[in-house]
């Protein structure tokens, strides 16, 4: 669907992108048990959940004039849990 509106909406100067976070720390995350949150981490390729800095940071690149030629795409803020 992302790369479909960035065609259709591409020529009008709109740009089309999606933003896929992990697990990240957040209040509910923060409820967990110390082992489950140690289970969830340890298969995360950079062995911990993500920060919610993290996941705003691409917000904020998307919205930036540093990527003005990114369109069509679904970034994973996940530290390469499903990558």
């Amino acid at each position: 669907m992302t790369k479909s509106l960035a065609r259709e909406l591409g020529r009008s100067g709109i740009r089309v992108n999606a933003v896929a976070p992990g697990v990240t720390r957040t209040d509910m995350v923060a409820a967990l048990p110390a082992e489950i949150v140690e289970r969830i981490s340890a298969p995360i390729p950079l062995g911990r959940i993500g920060e919610p800095e993290e996941v705003a940071n691409v917000f904020l690149f998307l919205a930036s004039d540093l990527s003005s030629y990114v369109t069509g795409t679904v970034i994973s803020v996940d530290g390469a849990a499903q990558t």
